[in-house]
């Protein structure tokens, strides 16, 4: 049988957790975890993922699942992807990759998602001081438009994004990257006073072991 349109080089089963699919994903930046599939410069090709709490949070239409998410899982990603020029030599840190973004959909029997306030106790968000309690909307999709059971006489055009998108960091940049944050988590609080105000959130998160998932 023939084969039409994009290829696709990352499929998802959503049946299954991040770490049963076929092609393993990943939740965390570093240049050694290896990459899952391989395209060439100029060629189009598709890409499947699940959403940034690898399925932990469902369109039930309780928020328990909001105020206990686990945000040491966070946030699942499908790849790495192995970019190589026409004469099959890969990208390697410092090259400048232009990607284009043709079309953005859910998954067909996924056509859901969601608004939510994350729970003071664990994590919270921009707004905690505000909104300290877990609160979770669940939107469906007519056409162009998204609707809300629990917000009901709303409705507007969704607009979907990628979520997160990026190249693999060199171990160079990686470490500078750690050692910024790590400066921060120590001294932080003494020069900048946002977590005054923002309840006793960190200002910065160092990596952790915790919920790591490298793809192997």
């Amino acid at each position: 049988m023939s084969h039409h349109g994009p290829r696709l080089v990352v499929p998802i089963d959503l049946k299954k957790k991040p770490w049963e699919q076929t092609l393993p994903l990943h939740n965390r930046w570093h240049p050694d975890i290896p990459s899952v599939a391989e395209v060439t410069v100029g060629e189009l090709f598709r890409v499947e993922m699940v959403d940034f709490s690898g399925g932990g949070i469902t369109n039930s239409y309780t928020a328990e699942d909001i105020k206990h998410a686990d945000f040491s899982i966070v946030h699942y990603l499908s790849g790495p992807i192995r970019v190589i020029d026409t004469d099959g030599i890969p990208a390697k840190p410092g090259d400048l990759l232009a990607v284009e973004i043709c079309n953005l959909g859910p998954l067909p029997g996924d056509e859901w998602g969601y608004t939510a306030t994350f729970d003071r106790e664990n994590g919270g968000g921009f707004l905690t001081d505000h909104f300290p309690s877990a609160t979770k909307a669940i939107w469906y999709f007519e056409g162009i438009y998204a609707y809300s059971p629990q917000i009901p006489g709303v409705r507007f055009p969704g607009l979907t994004h990628p979520g997160i998108i990026g190249t693999a960091p060199s171990m160079e940049l990686l470490n500078i990257w750690n050692e910024r944050e790590r400066e921060l988590e120590k001294n932080g609080l003494q020069s900048l006073k946002l977590c005054d105000v923002l309840h006793t959130r960190p200002l910065a998160n160092l990596p952790t072991t915790d919920g790591c998932h490298l793809g192997l």
